[in-house]
């Protein structure tokens, strides 16, 4: 189908794009890499009277390390993480996730902001963020905010982005020495959503036991899931067979599925459990190399 006429806005600077935004209030969206909205317009399930095109603003494009953080770009292409040096050695959870987003095609064109920032719960960077501990910079005309992920998804397709204002950064902490990750997903086909996914992140300590963990699920509830007691189970510990079973069983008890093609709630649920341990001990060899 073809999307219903809209009016296209160029800003080229975050000032002039928060005005338009400011302006527009809730018939304007922004466009980024398009591969979530534009299909969306073509189905006639969006229908926004303005496009607010960030493409031309410079500067929100990059990956770099800096200040302790791991710092990207909100419109830096997820083809730029998948092929980035630094991220494949530094940063396996991102590489992951990376890697499995879709298909090439759109990997060339979507970008890490507008993967967040649409926040659907199938979405797969939101899972991993949760996991690595991220924080959100949001730019507007009350200036810049920085927001922990932990409260960025504020429900389904929702964040706590003001309506004026516009991702412009993801921080993740740059790891220390034996801190990894993974991300491990379950889709029906190639290029498909999760039918489930689980991120980890783990730091180990210099006597083995887990000094940091993070755990993250896709598509099994309304947001995605940070399984806060899979990682309390875990933080502390030496991360054995026992230990990684348990904090699995806890991550599936954690999950919020609804059935549908994909598969029953069940399924589901025993699908994050296997993809926990699994996710955890591909971290855990990880770790065990990183320094």
């Amino acid at each position: 189908m073809i999307p219903a006429a809209f009016e296209y806005h160029a800003p080229t600077s975050i000032i002039e794009a928060s005005a338009l935004l400011a302006r527009l209030g809730e018939d304007a969206k922004i466009l980024s890499g398009g591969q979530s909205l534009i299909p969306l317009m073509k189905l006639r399930l969006a229908n926004p009277h303005h496009l607010v095109d960030i493409n031309g603003i410079p500067g929100l494009s990059f990956i770099r390390e800096a200040e302790g953080f791991l710092r990207i770009g909100a419109l830096t292409r997820e083809s730029d993480l998948e092929e980035s040096e630094l991220i494949r050695t530094r940063y396996p959870l991102i590489h992951d996730t990376s890697q499995v987003i879709a298909d090439p095609v759109v990997r060339n064109l979507a970008t890490i902001g507008g993967n967040l920032a649409h926040a659907d719960p199938a979405n797969d960077h939101p899972a991993a963020m949760l996991a690595a501990g991220a924080e959100i910079v949001a730019a507007g005309r009350g200036g810049e905010r920085r927001l922990p992920i932990e409260s960025f998804f504020t429900g389904p397709f929702a964040t706590a982005l003001k309506a004026d204002e516009i991702l412009t950064e993801i921080r993740v902490p740059v790891p220390t020495a034996r801190s990894a990750g993974a991300y491990l997903k379950v889709e029906r086909k190639v290029g498909d959503f999760a039918t489930a996914a689980v991120a980890v992140q783990i730091t180990l300590a210099a006597n083995d036991l887990c000094s940091r963990i993070g755990i993250g699920l896709t598509n099994v509830g309304l947001t995605p899931i940070k399984a806060g007691k899979a990682e309390g189970a875990l933080r502390g510990q030496r991360l054995d067979d026992k230990a990684i079973k348990e904090a699995a069983r806890l991550a599936a008890d954690a999950a919020q599925p609804a059935a549908d093609l994909r598969g029953p709630v069940e399924y589901k649920k025993d699908l994050v459990r296997v993809l926990t341990v699994r996710a955890l001990h591909r971290a855990l060899e990880r770790a065990a190399r990183a320094r």
